[in-house]
Parts: C-alpha cells; structure tokens; sequence
C-alpha cells in the first residue's frame, strides 16, 4: 500500500514539474539562460560563480515568467492550435490563477535575484517581460511587425549578461544585443514558415507579407547578411572590450555563410523541409557563435 502510495505521489510530482517546464517553456528558457553566460563570461574580467548562478536563476525566473504571463493571455487561441492545445492551460491541467501565481512568484524572484547582480541588470530584466508580455503579445493578432518588437527582448540575454558582469551599459552589451537582435528574424520567420497554418488558426499574423512567398524569403535573407555582418564586427576593434580575432571571425563567417545557405535554399524550393533546416541552422548558428565568443576571448 505504502509503495502505491509513493508511487501515486511521484507520478503526481512528475505531471506538475512537466507542466512547470511547459508554463515556463523550460528549453526556451534554458538557451536564454545560455546566451545570458556567455555575455557574462565575455564582460567578465573575473569569474565570479556566484554571480553566475544568480544570473542563471534570475535568466531562468524571468523568462519563466513572461512564458507564463503569455500563456494566460493567449489560453483561448492556444486552444486552437496543434502545438499548443496540450499545454496546461487550455489542456485544463492548471488553473488560470496557478499560473498566474507561477508568473508573479517568478517576476519577483527573478527580478530580486538580477537586483542583486546590480539594478541595470535588474530594469533590463524588467524591460523584456514588459515588452514580451505587454506589447509583443497582443500584437501578435493585429500586424507582422510584432515579430519586431519581439526581437527586442529576444535579443537582450546576450547583452544582459555583459551588463550583470560589468554594471555598465555601452558599445560592448550593445553590439552583443544587435547580434541577437538581427538573428531572431530569419528565426522565427523560418518557424514561422513552418508553422503557417497552425498560426492562421490561431489568428497569428507572424510572417512578414502575411504569405509564404518570395518577398518573406527575401526579408530572410537581408536580415540573415546584416546578421552575420554585426557578428563580425568586433575584429575590426571598434567596439570598445569586446574583441574578435581574425581566425574567430573568419570562423563565425562561415556558419553564417551557411546559415545564409539554408535561407537561398529556401528560396528556392519554398517548402517545410527547407524551412525546418533553416530553423535548426539558425538555432546552431546562435550556439556555436556564442561558444566562439567566449573560447576566442579566454584563448587571446
């Protein structure tokens, strides 16, 4: 009896931390956690461990939180569509006040622990569940351009980590964002691809002309050259401490060289497939850039 009792409990335990991880989209939140590292490992004159879990526990926190705020804001479209009507919400698996519970106990430990790295880490923290909560997902049913507004705190991981090592704002953290910021288009526009239809049912207006055409594909291929121009340009020593060397840069070149690649096949054959393999090069592409970053940095 006592074992069918703990075994209850347990299977019990496992459907809440699954549907944690799915409130909190926990791989998402895992690779924010990521980028936010490596920013910090490149501002950092001196690793601080401590500080590392902070801003691991508080990257994690926040985009938590925001994951959750969306969510509950779109539980009625999310039942709508395939790949999010098993989540717990519109599954019936947790309460809308739950998770509202979930994304303000998350908002203000994450934010305290960012507080404790310094207050600018802290407001920008603060900024991206805003904008991602209170403007990206709302627009998201009235226009493309959400998709815009969406890159910003997308894009600020990377820099948040230079800034929770530093406690300054300037050219560094700000090309680190630009990087981040440029990459999300071909991302989530090739996601975007992907999952036209099922967005559609959700009303969700994601790709840039509203259509799998020529000119999305296009705007795919521009942002993805001004990505890999941004990533490149701390070899040329203008922005400040943070460096590329030549070898590093001709490297993260050639992935976006590839990256690119992946985009023109696109183009050229317009399907899923395709599509399916820019996403994941892109996914790649953000990873191993990163990595780079940092090995480069701790090598020079």
């Amino acid at each position: 009896m006592k074992t069918a009792v703990g075994s209850e409990k347990g299977g019990a335990f496992a459907l809440i931390f699954a549907d944690f991880k799915e409130i909190t989209k926990a791989r998402l939140a895992i690779s924010v956690v990521f980028s936010s590292i490596a920013g910090y490992f490149l501002g950092a004159y001196e690793i601080q461990w401590f500080q590392v879990l902070l801003l691991a526990f508080g990257g994690y926190c926040m985009v938590g939180a925001s994951n959750a705020y969306n969510q509950v804001i779109e539980k009625d479209l999310d039942a709508l569509m395939k790949r999010t009507k098993n989540r717990p919400i519109p599954a019936g698996r947790m309460t809308v006040n739950t998770a509202m519970i979930v994304a303000v106990v998350l908002t203000l430990f994450g934010i305290l622990s960012l507080y404790l790295l310094n207050p600018k880490t802290a407001m920008f923290g603060a900024i991206s569940i805003f904008l991602y909560t209170s403007v990206y997902t709302p627009l998201k049913t009235i226009t493309p351009l959400a998709v815009f507004v969406g890159a910003i705190p997308g894009a600020i991981p990377f820099m948040l980590g230079w800034v929770a090592a530093t406690d300054d704002f300037g050219i560094e953290p700000g090309t680190l964002f630009m990087i981040q910021f440029f990459w999300q288009f071909p991302h989530f526009w090739a996601l975007g691809w992907m999952l036209d239809d099922d967005y559609k049912a959700g009303g969700f207006k994601m790709l840039p002309t509203g259509k799998k055409d020529a000119a999305t594909i296009l705007q795919i291929i521009m942002y993805t050259i001004w990505m890999m121009a941004v990533s490149i340009i701390p070899v040329f020593g203008l922005t400040g401490r943070l460096q590329l060397s030549v070898v590093a840069a001709v490297i993260i070149f050639l992935m976006g060289a590839g990256m690119l690649a992946f985009a023109f096949q696109l183009y050229r054959k317009r399907d899923n497939v395709s599509a399916r393999k820019l996403m994941l090069a892109s996914v790649s592409y953000i990873t191993l850039m990163q990595i780079v970053y940092v090995i480069d940095k701790f090598l020079a």
